[in-house]
């Protein structure tokens, strides 16, 4: 990094690893190497933050009922219409729904106006969808939500279990420093039932069954037992429970072979694990999305955490288990009291003693008697015209919620629907009453703490886009409107963090962990040079504390932890005749959530730039399907068409779909419509990673690629279609069965007539391509169904140039310059090095990861494409070999 004295040290918006970034005016951003979540690496997605800027896309003005308005009147509007639910009836008849890219600032504002003032219990938080089972763990082992460890503990660990967590891809930052801790004796297990990049790393992988993790580690627990591999000095000094924990898993997993038979797993893999948790004291557990996003995610989640408690291993060095969160602030989230189930800085509305000091410490006119509707029950009350009032901030429910078609319906019939966002067109805006321009990443200034409980700075570089404000500011004005101003007399994000760290102090006297008593006289000067720390920070640690619970004292009434036992459950949705195929979701390597940001960067495409199925081979061959094909996948409530992927580390009967698109990238790839709204009953997470859906080619005749300018004025219809912004174009992936009309389609589609032509009806194959004063406006190319596109990346630079060369428009029709190499699919974005490119460098002697580094620079910036970097190198040998 060059100058730190030029650069805004900030906070990476995207996972929960909370990696720090420098930012200098005009450059490219870099890693904070000072940060210690990071010291300086950034994945793909934190080096492509510059590509996100800008005020593209932006919302920039209020609107009212479609009306550009300002912003006294937007407030007006939002209180009045509060105001106007609360008198007719009741504070419940008002929600929110908030999200953990909020700053915890934000966060505490949102909450303190909607539970301590409106009087709503209805207030809950997309973290719901990622963490929630966790909290629900921690809370019942500990007695309060608390990541024991810290990021230290991955590295030094000498037995890494990673379940349900492909954090190669998820967390690419913290799978570097797991990678770079690699040694002699040290292992790593990886329990997944999907092979994945992250595999990568196992020693051993457990592809068990999916839902099974329950059995494997109550499994594991009675082995502990049997073994005399017991901790019983720390069982009987520290904790409740252990005989019913262990009666109840010697009744679900009573020897190996039954937990082989209940995962699926051989007999030797499930006894080398057990054995090697056994042997090792050293050990962390770290369990994500795979483990919480289920019907039964809170007992998964203790039953891992019961064989720590067994073996004493929380809160010690190398020793823990460890939830890693998926967003940037959902941890800040939880600490200010964002989920429906809890009040402010940890404290719960089950405790009269928690809701009666909460009110005293706001001075509030009273809280709801007990806790909100969680997010799917939300948004079920709003269907059901409980909720008149629904304010959604900075999350996009209308793609990432269960049952879908359900959750659109509620937001057609609420009668008021708010929308705080930065994004003018998301699928939630199109049902916003009332948009209020927020401020997006380099704009916002406040804190966020990430899963190793560590607060960190996001600090503004620019000046706010159009008439875009704070969250908090927003939040604030409206309950001046509604009266409360004395409360939320806010003037900077300083002010809120403070209140919110004194009320962290308030009458706690060491009873919740939860403390920033250090911080509850912050001046403005220590707060915009705050380094990041690891919460609590008090008297006792006032630099903070990196582990928790190491001393064996834990969060409960009687300072004990407790075990819990543990009955496994099946998932919810079972694959029956009608729906045979389990479906499971997830994230990719280079997009985010729903694409409102990773979207704008074009490299980020590059690396998947459509909906994809990944299905086994053996499936594809029973079912007559082909890679390649475009597939389409029935659920009970709707329906996913992308392009078949053969991959032999899936599961036969299992396949996998991607989170990201939406409606505004593709018609029909919303992995959310083949998920029942079913829910954890403990934590109320959604079971989002099993589904079921039944498999078939989607029919089509023809595919069809459309390049244009933006703000192209062409008209095209397709059965099935997917979007893809690259530099100075977008690209439109379209397919269709009904008998195509090229020369009659394409001057629709172009926007008028072409000016160069090519069709050879008989082959099915059609280019064609409109041009203005020498500038390409736009080309279509189509293909027949099981054809293949040239690759298209040269094509996308043609729109950057004024005045093309004679050269180039007569190869604009084959859609590459013969002259320029053929890189094939992009696999390192960094450094925009393709397939093709990496195969050669290892035909001519290139054989690791580290030797294609030196020779194409792949892999040697974020990293995230090694995996792939060394699978490549042995398919490629293997190829070789085979000649």
């Amino acid at each position: 990094m060059n100058d730190k004295a030029q650069a805004t040290c900030t906070t990476c918006p995207y996972c929960g690893v909370g990696c720090g970034v420098a930012v200098t005016a005009g450059d490219p951003v870099q890693g904070d190497t000072t940060h210690p979540a990071n010291y300086g690496r950034l994945c793909v997605k934190g080096s492509s933050l510059h590509e996100t800027l800008g005020d593209s896309g932006r919302l920039l003005h209020p609107r009212v009922r479609g009306r550009r308005t300002d912003w006294s009147q937007a407030v007006q509007s939002v209180a009045g219409a509060i105001r106007e639910a609360v008198a007719q009836h009741g504070p419940g008849s008002v929600g929110f729904y908030l999200s953990g890219q909020l700053l915890t600032e934000d966060y505490y504002a949102a909450n303190k106006l909607a539970k301590g003032f409106i009087g709503t219990p209805h207030v809950d938080t997309n973290s719901r969808l990622c963490m929630s089972s966790a909290v629900a763990a921690h809370k019942r082992a500990f007695g309060a939500d608390v990541v024991p460890g810290c990021y230290e503990d991955l590295e030094i660990a000498d037995l890494l279990v990673l379940v349900g967590s492909n954090a190669a891809w998820n967390h690419p930052i913290l799978f570097q420093r797991m990678q770079a801790a690699a040694r002699d004796g040290r292992r790593v297990v990886v329990v997944d039932p999907r092979q994945t990049a992250t595999s990568d790393l196992a020693d051993l992988h457990l592809s068990l069954r999916p839902g099974s993790d329950a059995a494997l580690f109550n499994g594991l627990l009675t082995w502990l037992a049997d073994r005399d591999a017991l901790d019983q000095d720390y069982i009987t000094a520290h904790c409740d429970g252990f005989d019913d924990a262990l009666a109840a898993a010697r009744h679900s997993a009573p020897d190996v072979e039954a937990v082989a038979d209940a995962c699926d797993l051989p007999v030797d893999d499930v006894v080398r694990f057990f054995n090697w948790f056994a042997d090792t004291p050293r050990t962390v557990t770290v369990f994500s999305q795979g483990v919480n996003q289920s019907s039964s995610g809170t007992d998964k989640g203790n039953a891992i955490i019961n064989c720590h408690l067994a073996t004493g291993r929380v809160g010690k060095p190398g020793a823990s288990p460890f939830s890693i969160t998926g967003q940037p602030n959902a941890m800040g989230g939880r600490e200010v009291g964002g989920l429906a189930n809890t009040l402010a800085a940890h404290m719960d509305y089950q405790n009269d003693a928690d809701r009666d000091r909460v009110q005293r410490f706001w001075r509030s006119p009273g809280l709801a008697d007990g806790p909100g509707y969680k997010a799917v029950d939300l948004f079920d009350a709003v269907h059901r015209g409980e909720i008149k009032v629904l304010w959604i901030m900075a999350t996009n429910p209308a793609v990432s919620l269960p049952d879908n078609a359900r959750v659109r319906e509620a937001l057609a019939s609420c009668p008021t629907v708010i929308v705080s966002d930065c994004v003018a067109e998301t699928d939630t805006t199109a049902y916003a009453d009332i948009l209020l321009p927020a401020m997006g990443w380099g704009e916002k200034d406040g804190t966020v703490t990430n899963s190793e409980r560590r607060i960190s700075r996001q600090r503004a570089f620019l000046p706010p886009t159009g008439e875009a404000r704070p969250d908090w500011w927003i939040i604030s004005e409206v309950a001046r409107e509604l009266g409360y101003g004395d409360a939320f007399s806010y003037t900077a994000p300083v002010d809120v963090f403070r209140e919110h760290a004194a009320l962290s102090a308030f009458e706690n006297q060491g009873h919740r962990p939860f403390d920033l008593t250090g911080f509850k006289d912050m001046n403005s000067e220590n707060y915009d040079g705050l380094a990041p720390i690891q919460w609590p920070v008090n008297q006792r640690y006032p630099q903070g504390r990196s582990r928790i619970f190491d001393d064996g004292r834990f969060a409960t009434p009687n300072g004990r932890a407790q075990f819990i036992a543990i009955t496994p459950d099946q998932p919810v949705q079972q694959p029956d005749r009608d729906y045979p195929m389990v479906v499971n979701s997830g994230r990719i390597r280079d997009q985010w959530h729903t694409m409102t940001r990773t979207g704008r960067a074009a490299r980020l495409w590059q690396h998947r730039a459509e909906p994809f199925i990944d299905v086994h081979p053996q499936d594809l061959e029973r079912l007559g399907l082909k890679a390649g094909q475009l597939g389409r996948l029935d659920g009970a409530r709707g329906t996913f068409v992308g392009r078949l992927q053969a991959v032999p580390e899936q599961r036969p009967g299992e396949v996998f779909i991607p989170i990201h698109w939406n409606r505004q990238y593709a018609g029909h790839a919303l992995a959310s419509d083949l998920m029942a709204a079913v829910v954890d009953p403990v934590s109320g997470q959604p079971e989002s990673k099993h589904g079921v859906a039944r498999l078939s080619a989607a029919p089509v005749r023809w595919r069809a690629r459309l390049l244009c300018r933006p703000g192209h004025t062409g008209v095209w219809r397709a059965e099935h279609w997917s979007r893809v912004p690259l530099d100075g174009c977008e690209s439109w992936w379209l397919a269709g069965e009904d008998k195509a009309d090229w020369p009659d389609w394409a001057s629709r589609w172009l926007g008028g007539q072409p000016q160069v032509e090519m069709h050879d009806a008989g082959a099915g194959r059609y280019r064609a391509a409109r041009f203005h004063q020498g500038q390409l406006l736009a080309v279509l190319m189509a293909e027949p169904a099981e054809s293949p596109f040239p690759d298209l990346g040269w094509l996308a630079t043609c729109f950057e140039r004024d005045d093309l060369a004679a050269a180039d428009r007569r190869a604009i029709l084959a859609g590459r310059d013969a002259d320029l190499p053929d890189i094939g699919p992009v696999i390192c974005s960094c450094f925009q090095i393709g397939q093709k490119q990496i195969e050669a460098a290892i035909g001519d002697g290139s054989d690791s990861p580290e030797a294609l580094g030196r020779q194409l620079k792949c892999g040697t910036n974020c990293g995230s494409c090694m995996p792939e970097l060394r699978k490549l190198i042995e398919t490629t040998q293997i190829a070789m070999e085979a000649e």
